[in-house]
C-alpha cells in the first residue's frame, strides 16, 4: 500500500521558518516526481490546490512565484523522503501543505500538515 506521510507543520511567526518532511512508504520512492500543495483559507471551497513546489525523479526543481527564493524542495531518495524548506514566512503561506507523488499518471496524496503563520 503506498503511503506517503507529511508531518513538520505548525505555528510560526512571520519572517521564521519551518521545514516539512513526507515519508513515502510501500513503494519504490526514487521512481516518482514529488511535490507539494498547500490549499489556504482564502481559496473557495473546491478550488484546486496549489503548486508550491516540484522535484522530478532526476532532481530538477520548480517553484510557484510567490515562493521563489523563500522555500526550497529537495529529496533522499535513500530515506525515501520529500522536504521542502521554507524560510521568510509570510501570513499568507499558512495553509494546509500536502505532499504529492506521481508516477504514470497517478497521483498520490498524503494527508496534509497545517501550517500557521502569524504573531
Amino acid at each position: 500500500q503506498v503511503q506517503f506521510v507529511e508531518s513538520g507543520g505548525g505555528l510560526v511567526q512571520p519572517g521564521g521558518s519551518l521545514r516539512l518532511s513526507c515519508a513515502a512508504s510501500g513503494t519504490i520512492f526514487s521512481f516518482y516526481s514529488m511535490g507539494w500543495y498547500r490549499q489556504g483559507y482564502r481559496q473557495a471551497p473546491g478550488k484546486q490546490r496549489e503548486l508550491v513546489a516540484g522535484i522530478t525523479r532526476g532532481g530538477i526543481t520548480n517553484y510557484a512565484d510567490s515562493v521563489e527564493g523563500r522555500f526550497t524542495i529537495s529529496r533522499d531518495n535513500a530515506e525515501n523522503t520529500v522536504y521542502l524548506e521554507m524560510n521568510s514566512l509570510k501570513p499568507e503561506d499558512t495553509a494546509v501543505y500536502y505532499c504529492n507523488g506521481a508516477i504514470n499518471g497517478v497521483d498520490y496524496w498524503g494527508k496534509g500538515t497545517l501550517v500557521t503563520v502569524s504573531s
